[in-house]
Formats: structure tokens, C-alpha cells, sequence
């Protein structure tokens, strides 16, 4: 799952448990739609990304400088985690917010279409929550 800064979902995906995470970072940036704005032309990229050390391999860090976006990664060995954290714990809230969903608590589904609508449903209406409130 990808979140803007205030920790709304802007893409989802789900893999399989025994993929790592870092493999499925490109189909969900590859997946974020276009962001309307008041002024200007629609954005189609984020302009940064943060990530935490899962996500430190050199091809992904040419891909999306490739695509004019900065990659925010902790290096392995080099940094501390400590400082991702002022940006992590929104994500990691979004998460809760979706853990609180009965329905992807386990997942009861067989087919992973039905599973993804479901998390789709689910984000949406975190959405729709937040920006009501």
C-alpha cells in the first residue's frame, strides 16, 4: 500500500506471503492514478518516496529516479531506522485503519480478486472518513 502524507491510501495490491516486499513496489507506483489539482497540469507522480530499509536495492533507486521520483530510502548498514519513523507511523496508522475491517482481518476469501475488492472497499471508505471528518 502506498499513502500520501496524511496516510490516505492512494494504491493498493496484495502478493503472496512469501514475496518480498520490495518486489511489489513498482506496480503499486505504476498504480497511482493522476492527482487533480486546482492549478496547473495533473501530477502523475509523487515527487518523493519514503521507505524503510526492505525496499534498499540500487535497481530500484535508478527506477524511480527514472521516473523523476526521489527516493526517501533508509541504506542498510549506513542509517538508523530511527529517522524514517517521523514518516513511517502513517502508514503504519492506515494500516490499523485497515486492520480494523472485520473482513481483512483474515482473509476469508479464495480468489484474490474478491480479497483486493474487498481492500479496495475497505480504503475507500478510510477515504471517505477522513475527509468527512
Amino acid at each position: 500500500m502506498i499513502t500520501e502524507r496524511t496516510g490516505l491510501p492512494i494504491s493498493i495490491g496484495i502478493s503472496a506471503a512469501n514475496m518480498h516486499d520490495s518486489q511489489g513496489l513498482e506496480p503499486l507506483v505504476r498504480g497511482i492514478p493522476p492527482i487533480r489539482s486546482r492549478r496547473g497540469p495533473r501530477r502523475r507522480r509523487p515527487a518523493k518516496l519514503h521507505a524503510d530499509k526492505g525496499y534498499d536495492y540500487d535497481h530500484l533507486r535508478r527506477w524511480l529516479r527514472s521516473r523523476h521520483i526521489t527516493p526517501r530510502i533508509a541504506r542498510k548498514g549506513i542509517e538508523s531506522s530511527q529517522r524514517l519513523g517521523r514518516h513511517r507511523w502513517t502508514v503504519e496508522r492506515t494500516v490499523a485503519w485497515l486492520a480494523g475491517c472485520r473482513r481483512l482481518h483474515r482473509r476469508y476469501e479464495r480468489k484474490a480478486a474478491h480479497f483486493l475488492a474487498f481492500a479496495g472497499i475497505a480504503a475507500t471508505l478510510i477515504c471517505y472518513r477522513r475527509l468527512a471528518a
